[in-house]
């Protein structure tokens, strides 16, 4: 059994049209790419607001430290460029001159994970959450549909402070819809189980969801938590649910080490010591391929996910 599995827009392109939508009533807002805008879209803000956009070229550490410029001068830049690119050629300028002053700057990527495809382990970010939680002060996000990214974009607006959020190329299914709201730092439960608790981010919301249906015709009552914000996390939800089921398995389209794995165990360690299963890349970067090839291979899938959760589920007895 499966849930409907409706595409909707790649969190890409709700970004770019979340943007507009930004510019439209906030003058203040910057948007700056590095020369990838037709991929990341923010071309939308450009062809919209061409006063307000600047390409500064294959130059991501000048991306940065221009932002840090603006937004010491009251704007609110947001800069784009893919999440293997920013994060890993502008991370001591986001060390030094976002995170440490603690600016107003908006960071969001495209292209993360493994879902790239056939671009290649060198364009597919698998550490960017890592990387993104460790500066300190910052937001660091995740969305799992076009609804979901357009509402934490426009959040992510009127928050002061740094912020991270990654999107990704392909199609993601749809979740929500227009009215279902949202806020940083809160996860959604979207389904309640009493056996496993379920927590995934990105495009493995739908996988785990879809994993939960599969459990249920084994016994098996599955949770499943949407965790949309990775830092700071939403420990309370965690908790509640590692109380109530006992076993945890964490789903992301990121290496195991330093993302969401590694904060639901930093969470549940301190309050509610359960066992927990990861899915994610164990250690190792991907091959090139088409995305659905990929993440069948690597275990992003929801048959890997309730495979995960039928061991996590056995250990609970032991």
């Amino acid at each position: 059994m499966s849930l409907e599995r409706k595409m909707g827009m790649a969190t890409r392109d709700a970004y770019g049209k979340a943007l507009v939508e930004i510019g439209q009533i906030n003058p203040d807002v910057i948007v700056m790419d590095a020369d990838l805008s037709k991929s990341t879209k923010t071309e939308f803000f450009g062809k919209a607001f061409p006063d307000r956009f600047i390409d500064i070229g294959i130059q991501e550490m000048n991306l940065v430290g221009i932002a840090t410029g603006l937004a010491s001068c009251g704007k609110i830049p947001f800069i784009s460029s893919f999440a293997c690119f920013l994060m890993c050629k502008g991370y001591e300028q986001l060390r030094v001159g976002v995170a440490f002053p603690h600016l107003n700057v908006k960071v969001v990527t495209s292209h993360s994970g493994i879902s790239v495809g056939e671009d290649g382990a060198s364009q597919q970010s698998v550490e960017d959450l890592a990387l993104a939680a460790t500066l300190v002060g910052f937001v660091v996000m995740s969305p799992s549909d076009e609804f979901q990214t357009r509402a934490l974009v426009k959040l992510a607006a009127s928050y002061k402070g740094p912020v991270y959020i990654r999107t990704g190329r392909p199609k993601a299914p749809v979740i929500y819809n227009e009215k279902t709201s949202f806020e940083i730092g809160k996860g959604i439960l979207l389904r309640s189980g009493k056996d496993v608790t379920l927590v995934a981010t990105g495009l493995m919301v739908f996988e785990a969801l879809e994993a939960a249906e599969n459990l249920k015709i084994k016994g098996i009552d599955a949770s499943v938590v949407d965790i949309h914000t990775i830092k700071p996390i939403d420990r309370d939800l965690l908790i509640k649910e590692a109380r109530k089921t006992g076993a945890v398995v964490v789903a992301e389209e990121h290496l195991i080490w330093g993302g969401l794995g590694s904060a639901v165990s930093q969470a549940l360690s301190q309050a509610c010591p359960v066992p927990v299963e990861f899915v994610g890349l164990d250690d190792t970067y991907a091959e090139s391929g088409r995305p659905d090839e990929l993440l069948e291979k690597y275990g992003l899938t929801s048959k890997n996910i309730a495979s995960v959760a039928e061991k996590v589920v056995a250990r609970k007895s032991k």
